[in-house]
């Protein structure tokens, strides 16, 4: 039996029972699972090394460990995060922005398991691909849009539920010639429309994947080497509705921005959810959605919790933030130029053209604490005096001291 001091973290967990859920499950863990979880057992300890810092006033040391800098760490995506939305201020137009989400039916959980990569490449294409295609058709917007999609791959519980964040301005240009034609205030696009296309998108390129041979049918799919089987699976998934939510719009730059930063650079699940570790049970809190968002209780043994965690780590370099149509990274910034022209906005506001702050201001926005003033007179300023190279031989480093 484990006890934690203290708030609890993803890491403790991993710290204490990653040893044996590698030794059960090592032939099952994929290359990136494993540095996802040597990286978030070593994120700001030792292991990892830091600095030796010393006020210039009270002669106060502290020691400050390097964090992991993984995108599936907890706690390194905040700083991240707000470098990454002071980089998209001066991108935001002046109109208001869409949310559209994007999911993909349960029963192809199990070729998310076994083809990631190119299940979620799909994924990604088939959404924007529906949106750009009904943007455009003159029945309904009649212009080329532009949107940033985010890809998230789990569900409260953080079981396995792939879907798509789609960020879209509310209009664009023209399909007819340079002009802005603005989109309803209340509505974007018809939702049923968006679901029909995008589900022929997706079963269309998993039948011709299949046929094609490009699939491993073995482990979980191994059922669909039969034709008959996979032919059933096509035929449930096309009488079956898609999920396609339009949330409603909302208004200026700022909001599109603490919008975004609420989904951007999210992990399976952070570590102010956890409540407790009692009788080898990690107890965390979700949202029951399909009770107004309730809060709830869930109680998962430890390596329950360290499998389903492990679900949701990408494979490597994939790029789970994209930009399309307008905002393609080619032509973004010709096109954003041509927006504001049109919605005449011919500059950036100043307000949204910032220098790159550096990580003590950020981390100073994100906590009200300046990281560089020293925490034992409040008064001097924290120097660096050393720095701390990684520990060579360590088994599980344990949390920082104080």
């Amino acid at each position: 039996m484990s006890t934690v001091v203290g708030a609890l973290e993803v890491a403790d967990i991993f710290r204490l029972y990653g040893a044996e859920f590698r030794r059960r499950n090592l032939a099952r863990l994929a290359r990136a699972q494993l540095r996802v979880m040597s990286a978030i057992e070593k994120c700001r300890t030792a292991a990892l090394g830091g600095h030796l810092w010393q006020c210039d006033r009270c002669g106060a040391q502290k020691i400050s460990y390097n964090s992991c800098r993984n995108r599936h760490c907890p706690k390194c995506q905040s700083l991240d995060k707000e470098r990454w939305l002071e980089k998209r201020r001066s991108e935001l137009l002046p109109v208001p922005y869409f949310h559209l989400v994007f999911t993909l039916p349960h029963e192809l959980n199990a070729f998310a398991l076994t083809h990631s990569q190119w299940l979620y490449d799909l994924l990604f294409r088939c959404a924007c691909e529906t949106l750009l295609e009904i943007a455009a058709d003159s029945k309904h917007l009649g212009a080329h849009i532009g949107m940033l999609a985010v890809l998230h791959t789990w569900s409260q519980k953080l079981t396995l539920h792939p879907h798509l964040h789609c960020i879209v301005a509310g209009g664009g240009i023209s399909v007819h010639g340079p002009c802005w034609v603005w989109s309803r205030k209340r509505f974007f696009l018809p939702v049923r429309v968006l679901a029909r296309l995008f589900r022929g998108k997706v079963l269309a390129e998993l039948k011709s994947a299949y046929h094609a041979g490009g699939l491993n049918l073995q482990g979980s799919l191994l059922a669909y080497q039969n034709k008959g089987v996979f032919a059933d699976l096509l035929s449930s998934l096309y009488a079956h509705r898609w999920v396609v939510y339009s949330k409603p719009p909302f208004g200026g730059p700022d909001q599109v921005l603490a919008y975004l930063a609420r989904y951007t650079h999210r992990v399976a699940i952070t570590n102010h959810r956890l409540r407790r570790l009692e009788n080898d049970q990690v107890v965390f809190h979700w949202k029951d959605y399909a009770h107004g968002g309730e809060k709830r209780e869930m109680s998962l043994p430890a390596e329950e919790f360290i499998r389903r965690f492990l679900l949701h780590v990408l494979p490597d370099r994939f790029v789970r933030i994209r930009y399309y149509g307008l905002l393609a990274n080619r032509h973004r910034k010709e096109n954003l130029e041509l927006c504001r022209k049109l919605l005449r906005h011919r500059t950036v506001p100043k307000s949204l053209l910032t220098a790159e702050p550096s990580w003590q201001d950020l981390a100073q926005k994100l906590t009200g604490i300046d990281p560089m003033l020293c925490p034992e007179c409040g008064q001097g300023r924290l120097q660096a005096l050393q720095t701390l190279p990684p520990l060579r031989d360590h088994q599980h480093p344990g949390r920082p001291p104080p």
